[in-house]
Parts: C-alpha cells; sequence; structure tokens
C-alpha cells in the first residue's frame, strides 16, 4: 500500500456500532465489537469510539429504533465522524437509509472483512474470488455507493433523469461482472481438480483454524519450508500445499487454508469454494486454536460451524493448541479438561513439536491396509502397478501364482481395490 493511502486511512474517524437483540448476542457484545476493533484496526482506521446498543428487536428500516438512530446522529456530530461501521450485516436499505440519515459513509462487518481480504489477496486465484464476493456485496447496494449520481438527480430522494439511467447501466456492468467472475472460477476449479487427480494417491493433512490462530507458522515449523507469515488477521488467502516427510516411511502433503472468523460473510465462504476444497478432500485435519486468546473456546466452535457447513466436520481430526507460551493455566486445564487427546505446542518457539508429530505417525499407522493377495504370474503386468504403490513385506512364487503381502495407504488401496479385490486371501486380509 503507498503510504499517502495509509495516512489517508490512518486520519479515517470511524465509529464502531454493536447491536445485540437477544440474550446470546447481548452476552457476545462486547467480545464481537472487540473483534471488530481488530478488523478494522487491520486496515489502519482510526478508532475514535465503540457503541453498545441493546434492542427489543431488528427494524427493518434502520436496523435499530428511530430513538437510538437519533441518538447515534448526536454522537456522530459531535465526535466529527467520517464513516460508520457496524457490527452487523445491514441490509441494502438499511445501508441507505442510515447513510441518508447520518449523512455520512455507513459500512457492516461483512464490508469490513471484504476490505482486508481485497487488501490481502496476491494470486490470481484469490483476487478473482474476493472480486466475485464484493460484487455480489455490492450488487444490490449500487444506488447509494454511486454518490456521483446525486449530483446527476439533483440530491438524495429524487429519482429519474440521467441518474436512475447511469445506476441501470451500473447494475449490468456489475451482473456482467459477477458472469465473467464465476466462468474465471470455473476455470480455476478445472485446473484445481486436475492437480488434485495427480495428487489424489497421496495422503492429505489439512490445517484449519480462526485466522491468526498460527497455522502457517505451524506449517513451516513441522515442514522446515518458507511460507508468508504475518502477524495479522487474514494474511494467508491462498492454500499453500507442501510434502512433508514426516519420518523415514511417511510422506504427506501438507495445505495451510484460509483462516476462519465468526460470522463468516456467507458469499464470501461461497466464492472460496475451491480453496477449501482441500478441507473437504482431507484424510486427516489439524484444527489449530489459539490457547493464548481469551476467545479461544468460542473460536474454535465458530471452526467448527464451518466445518459443518463444508460437511467436514466428520472427518478425522487432531485438536492442536498453539501459543501455549501465551497461555494462562486457567485456559489450559480447560483446554485439557476438554481435549484429552489434544497435542499442546508453540509453532513459533518450535515447542513440542514432535508431539505432534507422533500423533499423525500414529494415525498414519492407522491408516494403512495389510493385504495378502495372490496373483497369478501371467498377470505380471498388475503386479508391477501394485509395487508402484504399496511397500512389500514379503512375496515368493509357487507355480502359477505369486503370493505378496504388502502394506499401502487407504487413498492408494481405494484407488487399486477394483483391479486387485479378486485377488484378495480374505483370512488374511486386515487393516493394521
Amino acid at each position: 500500500m503507498k503510504h499517502t493511502e495509509r495516512v489517508k486511512e490512518e486520519s479515517r474517524r470511524v465509529l464502531l456500532i454493536g447491536v445485540a437483540a437477544d440474550a446470546r448476542e447481548r452476552n457476545e457484545l462486547t467480545e464481537h465489537l472487540e473483534e471488530l476493533k481488530t478488523l478494522t484496526g487491520t486496515l489502519g482506521y482510526n478508532i475514535v469510539d465503540t457503541i453498545e446498543i441493546k434492542v427489543n428487536e431488528i427494524k427493518a428500516s434502520h436496523y435499530i429504533g428511530k430513538g437510538k438512530v437519533e441518538e447515534l446522529k448526536e454522537s456522530i456530530d459531535a465526535l466529527d465522524i467520517d464513516e460508520i461501521i457496524f457490527d452487523v450485516e445491514l441490509s441494502p436499505s438499511q445501508n441507505k437509509n442510515l447513510s441518508n440519515k447520518f449523512e455520512k459513509k455507513v459500512n457492516d462487518r461483512t464490508g469490513i472483512i471484504l476490505d482486508i481480504f481485497a487488501r490481502h489477496a496476491r494470486t490470481r486465484e484469490a483476487k478473482t474470488q474476493v472480486e466475485l464476493a464484493r460484487s455480489e456485496y455490492v450488487l444490490p447496494r449500487l444506488t447509494k455507493m454511486w454518490t456521483h449520481l446525486e449530483r446527476q438527480t439533483g440530491g438524495i430522494g429524487i429519482r429519474g433523469g440521467m441518474g436512475e439511467t447511469q445506476i441501470e447501466i451500473d447494475r449490468r456492468i456489475t451482473r456482467t461482472k459477477i458472469q465473467k467472475l464465476k466462468k474465471e472460477l470455473e476455470k480455476i476449479e478445472q485446473q484445481h481438480n486436475l492437480q488434485k487427480q495427480r495428487r489424489k494417491d497421496e495422503i492429505n493433512i489439512a490445517l484449519v483454524g480462526y485466522t491468526n490462530a498460527g497455522k502457517s507458522t505451524l506449517m513451516k515449523a513441522l515442514t522446515d519450508s518458507e511460507v508468508y507469515i504475518k502477524d495479522e488477521l487474514f494474511a494467508t488467502l491462498d492454500t499453500t500445499i507442501r510434502k512433508w516427510q514426516v519420518d523415514k516411511k511417511n510422506i504427506v502433503l501438507l495445505s495451510d487454508t484460509v483462516g476462519f472468523i465468526r460470522k463468516m460473510p456467507p458469499n464470501l465462504a461461497a466464492s472460496f469454494r475451491t480453496t477449501l476444497s482441500e478441507v473437504v478432500d482431507a484424510d486427516l485435519i489439524l484444527k489449530v486454536a489459539d490457547l493464548g486468546s481469551d476467545q479461544c473456546f468460542k473460536q474454535m466452535d465458530a471452526v467448527d460451524e464451518v466445518l459443518m457447513d463444508l460437511k467436514a466436520i466428520e472427518k478425522p481430526s487432531i485438536t492442536v493448541f498453539n501459543k501455549i507460551d501465551k497461555m494462562d493455566k486457567t485456559q489450559l486445564l480447560r483446554a485439557k479438561q476438554q481435549f484429552p487427546d489434544a497435542v499442546f505446542v508453540s509453532a513459533l518457539n518450535n515447542l513440542k513439536i514432535h508431539e505432534l508429530k507422533n500423533k499423525i505417525l500414529e494415525f498414519l499407522e492407522n491408516y494403512k491396509v495389510e493385504l495378502h493377495l495372490n496373483i497369478p504370474v501371467a498377470r505380471m503386468a498388475e503386479i508391477v502397478e501394485l509395487k508402484k504403490f504399496a511397500v512389500i513385506i514379503k512375496e515368493h512364487y509357487e507355480g502359477e501364482n505369486a503370493h505378496i503381502n504388502c502394506v499401502m495407504e487407504k487413498p492408494k488401496w481405494n484407488r487399486l481395490e477394483g483391479l486387485f479385490k479378486q485377488y484378495i486371501q480374505p483370512e488374511e486380509n486386515n487393516t493394521m
């Protein structure tokens, strides 16, 4: 980012508004607003103040009641605010009505997250995914977002003439852009499928977790490879895949995916479907949690919600509590009680990484199939094919048959089962 742009953002005075309409939201109002402060701070805005509002119901016109709107108007004028950011997703009409009332720019949590994603998108894939999500978000809000139309129509609330024509043109341009971006993502997805086809015989382990939980740092600690690491929200949007030799016998593919967050915008998750497919296709998921955060367990719930949406919640997983160097004893005790099988590490300081490796090796050993096959020597081509994928334990030839004891990972066996199941000796077949 250019220095002049940063200065402009840091001088932008913003007011953050948290709204709660039921008991659960009221209990979490302060912590959600704190998270919005962190999100907004990532963009470099000057946060002047935060306000918590508790309402009995959501109003269709302004989200909050008219009395609350008037109170906010007074605070906004007194504080000389440039932009108001709500910690909810406002409907297009609510955004428009509030902007008209405050005579200031109004944004919401979704808009802020999209802005962060847009800033951090570096590759063609990430930029396409973010641009699609932003375009779908912007489309129903074009009436207010195109401020030059107000000058053409003579002011807010006046319709018709060139202004209305321009808005319709803008909408058509945006719809066309959305269709183009969707086609571009289809091409990217096809490329992903080809790449995954080449990797289908490998064991895939996916790192998932709340944003800034330390997934990329953990990948670096495990694989000793260079990955992009920065202490900020959503620093990494692209999936990074590294080949990892866990020990002398086991090589896997380790992937680091985009971080999750509470109230993840649905259209953003939908746009990142291709990226998140690495989680869906994983053989094992490492759920990385920040034990140094006082919101650790609620963040873990948010991660599970995303995994449920992806239909990946039932996949084999290992819970990894990271940043144990920053934890307090109460957090540690609770974590050990609720997650007795979890692993506790500090990826940054390389603490107890060997315990995680041992846990993964334990999974890999249980993820292998031991087979006793009786293959006719005349099918030598199939014997050669088998040896490409299996570890041969014992092999001897008797008459016209080859008796082979071997071990292979389940993904490889799933691919070869149709070719070799006719040769299995049932009484000797077992899973290690």
